[in-house]
């Protein structure tokens, strides 16, 4: 790999201006294209063919489609006064009646009908549907319509709250805080390179990869499916990777022309060796994102291959981008002789002066490595306590912020009709045998009477066809109770002896059971994905450094690290610390998605680190024979950029968390957590301790497996260049910083 890349990064310094013209081209007619062609994300999340969306599929044909876009409409009489009174009552018909000739409305329930209203009598509550699907917004021209309809009401002191779907906010993909983490990572990268020419670099590659793939999954939404929250994770990875695996390169490259080495040259070899690295590291991102595809759930997989494909757009914008970026900056990367750049390049190259901090770290944990292996082992297991609580399910309209119009109305509908009026389930009867329908679905009705957790249980309903019929159930607790699970439950298993016994198919759905079943979808395929991923990701590791011990390692420190992580989304999210302070909408069980999904993305980032850290010590340990000294002097040339790149990636992810998005916040929340343990407690501490714990060892393979693995070579060891040079001007001897032996190639 490393000799491919060598041979790409000479063509592309050397072709920089039909590189760059190429690359712009591309980039161009993919965003002219996303934009043409856009289609919309989908805001659903079901599981086709399951057997709670089956029977919804199957309800919708016989009663009319349930998805479309609905608000809900609550009227609160004055007090001492109900909607039994001709007044109130008559103010509530010519509001509903006003609301059906709103333009794009389909129909206006009746709360008296459908027994929407509380038994005092004092609160009602209407349902609106419109002709717009789910995954399209109703015009704000006919939703500022519906709420004018209330105006007569008011008038006579009933109190009117609309909400929801309808009147959801769209969020912009990209806010001012995510701005704001992006000039974090600008102001790291100018630190560690003490340039801001150098700096902005990794900051371009990126965002041009964040609008590339961006523009793809645009384009691509008007053909497949894709979730309405895969765009943000994309944006957020896209992003965080692409700046950090740019920053490797271009560290690599200024270390090499601080070497005396020429712009060609130099671009090559940080083509080669750092691009190994990067190239790996992504393919093992990637593999952990399509890894979510082993779920069988279609929102977790949209979200997993667009994820997966803004990291795939960043890796080939760092490799094939990058080098031509770097010979169109020519000499101006090049650190002044004298600098603190290159004092801090001389001090990495040479062991006899002062190490950085990160290297006197890792001297400190190498000599003593039980000590620093127990107390970070026993920290990060005291962090992962929270998470043996962790609860899972789907978010809804009651994970949502305080004050908007969606929450508020979720909110008087728990207070006034309980919470699981919020979560009906529906219990359908259809293909029963001829003239009994009708039977067959009052003994359900009858069944149903009595069971524990049910509040309250309406009239049976037919289908106009006379061929489907259906019973809405209220539970007593809200949709992400775990009880209304247990309730989903017990009710399969009660109809399930009805159904055969009279030959009907029976079973129970709604958006709350399909909901319910994803979560189970999504619970159950955590040790199975896990198995995949982790299986695949070993094997690589074990090519890249032909070694058992490392892959082992790296898996272990990586289940610590996500110890870490869930712990502290549980211990924000559902015990509600620091809840005020991160202005967190709402506390309870965790959408089902982020456990997998943040598993997915820090075993992929975990192994980033174990990449680039320990590349750096096999390169010392190829080159020296010397395990401890090659895990010092390897930390010595690696900790700086890797603890840059960490820093980077902590801040764009925490700047997610002042989206108030609740799909979104835990997982920022989890990969900011996440990624800090792993690169300091887990890279730069436990690794080391390991590492030095094995000795030789560490580096071991069978005999077996050395012929049988690929050599990925990350470390550019077979770069055979014993005039690395190939331009002809010699740079002056004044820019080499230490003897060729004190330099790391």
């Amino acid at each position: 790999m490393a000799v491919l890349l060598h041979r790409w990064g000479v063509f592309a310094v050397r072709r920089y201006r039909t590189v760059l013209a190429t690359w712009l081209l591309v980039v161009t007619v993919t965003a002219g294209a996303g934009i043409a062609f856009a289609g919309s994300f989908d805001a659903k999340s079901d599981i086709p063919g399951s057997a709670a969306q089956s029977a919804l599929e199957k309800m919708d044909r016989h009663f009319g489609a349930s998805d479309r876009k609905s608000a809900q409409i609550i009227f609160e009489a004055p007090e001492g006064t109900t909607f039994k009174d001709p007044a109130n009552a008559a103010a509530l018909t010519r509001t509903l009646t006003a609301a059906a000739t709103v333009p794009g409305v389909l129909s206006v329930s009746d709360p008296i009908r459908g027994r929407t209203v509380t038994p005092d009598a004092r609160t009602a509550l209407a349902r609106i549907e419109f002709s717009v699907a789910q995954d399209q917004d109703v015009s704000g021209s006919d939703l500022a319509a519906l709420k004018d309809t209330a105006a007569g009401s008011r008038a006579a002191g009933i109190d009117v709250l609309f909400g929801g779907d309808a009147y959801k906010e769209s969020r912009a993909l990209v806010g001012p805080m995510e701005v704001a983490g992006v000039l974090v990572a600008l102001a790291v990268l100018a630190i560690t390179f003490g340039s801001l020419l150098a700096a902005g670099m990794p900051l371009v590659t990126a965002l041009l990869a964040v609008v590339a793939s961006m523009a793809g999954l645009m384009g691509l939404s008007s053909v497949v499916g894709i979730s309405d929250n895969a765009p943000t994770l994309a944006i957020m990875l896209g992003l965080a990777v692409g700046i950090d695996y740019a920053l490797f390169i271009v560290s690599r490259h200024r270390t090499e022309l601080a070497q005396g080495r020429g712009v060609t040259e130099a671009a090559a070899r940080a083509t080669a060796t750092a691009g190994s690295a990067v190239a790996f590291a992504g393919l093992t991102v990637i593999i952990a994102l399509v890894g979510l595809t082993v779920a069988g759930v279609p929102v977790l997989t949209s979200m997993g291959l667009s994820a997966a494909a803004a990291v795939a757009v960043a890796v080939a914008m760092s490799l094939g981008l990058l080098p031509a970026l770097l010979a169109l900056a020519g000499e101006r990367l090049r650190p002044r002789p004298g600098s603190r750049t290159v004092r801090r390049m001389r001090d990495a190259a040479n062991p006899r002066r002062r190490p950085s901090m990160g290297a006197r770290w890792v001297s400190r944990v190498v000599r003593h490595p039980w000590r620093a292996l127990i107390t970070v082992t026993l920290g990060l297991a005291v962090l992962a306590i929270p998470a043996l609580q962790l609860r899972l399910a789907l978010s809804d309209d009651g994970s949502g912020p305080q004050g908007t119009a969606v929450r508020q109305t979720y909110d008087r509908i728990a207070d006034t009709f309980g919470p699981g009026a919020n979560g009906p389930l529906v219990i359908l009867v259809t293909d029963a045998p001829a003239k009994t329908l009708t039977t067959t679905s009052e003994e359900v009705a009858r069944e149903l009477t009595g069971v524990k957790g049910i509040a309250r249980v309406s009239p049976v309903d037919y289908a106009d066809d006379a061929a489907a019929a259906r019973v809405q159930v209220i539970p007593k607790t809200g949709p992400r109770d775990p009880a209304t699970s247990e309730l989903v439950a017990e009710l399969q298993d009660r109809v399930a002896p009805l159904a055969d016994r009279t030959g009907s198919a029976i079973a129970v759905t709604g958006r709350t059971a399909v909901s319910i079943e994803v979560s189970d979808k999504l619970s159950g395929a955590l040790l199975p994905f896990a198995c995949v991923v982790v299986g695949l990701s070993l094997l690589l590791l074990m090519a890249a450094f032909r070694s058992v011990a490392i892959p082992v390692k790296a898996t272990l420190g990586f289940l610590l690290s996500v110890g870490a992580s869930f712990g502290a989304i549980v211990a924000v999210f559902q015990w509600g610390w620091l809840a005020d302070a991160l202005n967190v909408p709402s506390t309870g069980p965790i959408a089902s998605f982020v456990p997998i999904i943040v598993m997915a993305v820090l075993f992929g980032l975990a192994m980033d680190y174990e990449v680039f850290l320990v590349s750096a010590m096999r390169e010392e340990y190829v080159k020296n024979g010397r395990s401890r000294a090659a895990i010092v002097d390897g930390a010595r040339h690696s900790s700086r950029v890797v603890t840059a790149a960490a820093l980077i990636m902590v801040a764009v992810f925490a700047s997610f968390l002042f989206t108030h998005d609740p799909a979104i916040m835990p997982i920022a929340l989890a990969l900011a957590v996440g990624v800090l343990v792993d690169a300091f407690a887990v890279r730069m501490t436990l690794v080391p301790a390991v590492l030095s714990l094995l000795g030789d060892r560490a580096w071991w393979l069978p005999h077996l497996l050395d012929k049988w693995l690929p050599n990925l070579d990350v470390e550019g060891a077979h770069l055979n260049d014993p005039n690395p040079d190939p331009e002809p001007d010699p740079v002056p001897l004044t820019y080499q910083y230490g003897s060729q032996q004190d330099v790391s190639s």
